[in-house]
């Protein structure tokens, strides 16, 4: 599956603070490094338990794909994964959250470290999610749109028993063309407003942010999920891009018709998902408003934080259970969340405070 020529997202931008450019409208750029980890290994790269570790940040929506995405096929003990801080200056993000800053399996300070081990002169945006081979130290791939397909379609093999089919062969087809309409006016539409160089660019944006999320409200009012009764890849997609809405899309970017909340299928959808194991228990809003409010000068040049919103109501009771479906298909949840991965618990009970 495409993502409209899998474009990096301004949360990935090795320049910390420039994103907009006056009078034009937001581009992304789209070289990624290709390579794939498969099961038989074509790229050098082959599926192998406990060799890659996955470089995430819990604050871009992009890398927060790969995390609910290992978390529910049971990838844990297969792929480690590293988190690096919210926050990254002008050459990279850092890992910042370990003791003396260093990864603890990589040992380096800075993602860029390990892209410049393979690649020397790289002088492309240092990105997450990236799966680092951690017998060279060197990035392997930084293609975020087929890291989380790759996960569940080569490595198989890894999954937990009962691990949900998320991108199953006979609605590929249909979850492709869904997940690219939401990529294109909604996961990269948000930031087409927030990072808009002119009243025009911002203005036709806006219009076609909300014009497709008015779409997904019709389609989701009658069924429980995007494509299919079961969660796909692309639930997951949209997923991280409503859960930031009302936290920073709202207000940061402009994206300010309607909150979450005011969209009634929207914010039941979004809270059926964030209360399904795998899910909510990725999310920490603190890191997500510490990333946008600081890093993005160009739009908030004091870096103050705002207190709210108020995102208690993520807990509230839905309805969705009506509309039918099965969350995991004939599948299981995912346990617990491993020891040491989970999100603070102090950012959940401020973000939850009300």
């Amino acid at each position: 599956m495409a993502d409209d020529a899998n474009p990096t997202t301004a949360d990935d931008q090795s320049t910390a603070g420039s994103y907009v450019t006056p009078g034009t409208e937001f581009t992304r750029d789209d070289r990624y490094i290709a390579t794939r980890i498969t099961a038989d290994g074509r790229d050098g790269y082959p599926v192998e338990a406990g060799r890659y570790r996955l470089v995430v940040s819990r604050a871009c929506p992009w890398a927060n794909r790969a995390i609910i995405v290992r978390r529910l096929l049971g990838l844990e003990d297969a792929i480690s994964m590293g988190v690096t801080g919210p926050t990254h200056d002008a050459r990279s993000w850092t890992f910042d959250l370990d003791p003396d800053g260093l990864d603890p399996v990589l040992g380096i300070p800075r993602l860029q470290d390990a892209f410049l081990a393979r690649f020397p002169d790289y002088e492309r945006g240092i990105t997450v999610p990236a799966f680092v081979d951690e017998t060279t130290g060197q990035v392997v791939t930084n293609d975020y749109a087929q890291m989380t397909l790759d996960m569940s379609t080569e490595w198989s093999a890894h999954h937990r028993e009962g691990a949900p089919d998320l991108y199953p062969e006979a609605l590929r087809a249909e979850i492709d063309e869904v997940a690219l309409a939401v990529f294109k006016d909604v996961n990269n539409g948000v930031y087409r407003c927030g990072f808009a160089g002119s009243q025009e660019a911002y203005d036709a944006a806006y219009a076609r942010l909300f014009s497709r999320l008015d779409w997904l409200s019709e389609r989701l009012s009658t069924q429980r999920y995007l494509v299919g009764d079961t969660i796909t890849e692309a639930d997951v997609r949209l997923f991280t891009t409503l859960v930031r809405f009302d936290a920073v899309y709202h207000g940061h970017f402009k994206c300010n018709r309607s909150k979450l909340t005011e969209m009634p299928v929207l914010w039941d959808y979004a809270r059926d998902l964030f209360q399904t194991p795998g899910f909510g228990d990725t999310i920490d809003f603190q890191h997500i408003k510490d990333h946008y409010y600081v890093v993005q000068t160009d739009i908030n040049p004091t870096s103050i934080v705002p207190q709210g919103p108020d995102l208690s109501g993520w807990l509230a009771p839905h309805d969705r259970a009506a509309l039918g479906g099965r969350p995991f298909g004939d599948g299981t949840p995912p346990g617990p969340v491993r020891a040491g991965e989970e999100v603070d618990p102090q950012h959940t009970a401020d973000a939850m405070r009300g």
